[in-house]
């Protein structure tokens, strides 16, 4: 089943679930910081992945995350509505968080091995469009790290890679660094290898992650409601791992505060 119409909306069931820290991180203006491990509700997940060698599937079940109510039998569910604000002037992103793999060592040399899928949390279960690789920062760096991520990309096709990114910068803890896919790819099935070097010190986690929705917070204090017509209702599933990522315009991550509102029919 699908939500299709608007009398379809108004009849689905419906849930609210919250994403809201109330501890800030230092951070660096207009970078990426992930807020999983800082305190708020739901409670504070743990940074530091504990799976290197496969990687792990987090769900809604993961500390960290919100729980999702289960959805009626063969319903499809949405992100209808989005709460949110901050006390600082931001950008807050929403993702489903679909694999996670690490802590790495700054020397990190690993090809991973029977990695769980996360098919059952994209479209249709083939459609791996649209997701993304990222590095989240555990533990502070020495040095200029360089990361180098092969994986198979949406279509199955294996051996494709990021190349070597330099970060530019010591990673501070929780940074995060989007790498870009291969040319022509536009999504992930599975992470194949994770290559780190140059830096001395400092550990990382390698994520997989489906952008769902993001909002601008244009000054502090500030806030807004998107409806369906903001946030393009995209599917979500009754195990996803929600999470928030901030962009901040200055150095600190604030105090987000989301409620998200979740539709199923």
């Amino acid at each position: 089943m699908a939500i299709t119409t608007l009398d379809g909306l108004i009849a689905a069931a419906s849930q609210r679930v919250s994403l809201i820290k109330t501890a800030s991180r230092t951070s660096v203006a207009l970078i990426p910081f992930s807020i999983f491990d800082l305190a708020g509700n739901p409670g504070a997940g743990v940074l530091a992945g504990t799976n290197t060698a496969n990687g792990l599937v987090p769900t809604d079940a993961t500390v960290g995350c919100p729980v999702i109510n289960a959805f009626g039998g063969g319903n499809t569910g949405y992100i209808s509505k989005v709460d949110f604000g901050s006390t600082v002037a931001s950008r807050v992103t929403l993702y489903d968080m679909l694999f996670k793999a690490g802590a790495y060592a700054f020397n990190a040399a690993v090809t991973l091995a029977a990695q769980p899928s996360y098919s059952g949390r994209v479209i249709g279960g083939t459609d791996y469009t649209n997701t993304e690789i990222w590095l989240e920062t555990v533990t502070a760096f020495t040095g200029n790290q360089t990361i180098a991520v092969t994986y198979t990309n949406q279509d199955g096709v294996t051996g494709r890679t990021t190349g070597a990114i330099a970060t530019g910068v010591a990673p501070t803890i929780g940074r995060m660094l989007q790498l870009p896919l291969q040319a022509g790819d536009t999504g992930v099935q599975k992470i194949e290898s994770v290559t780190s070097t140059v830096a001395t010190v400092g550990t990382f986690n390698v994520l997989v992650l489906r952008r769902l929705w993001q909002g601008r917070v244009r000054v502090a204090n500030d806030g807004d409601v998107h409806d369906i017509l903001k946030t393009g209702m995209p599917q979500i599933f009754d195990n996803s791992a929600l999470v928030a990522v901030v962009t901040a315009d200055s150095t600190a991550t604030g105090l987000p505060e989301l409620v998200v509102e979740i539709v199923n029919g």
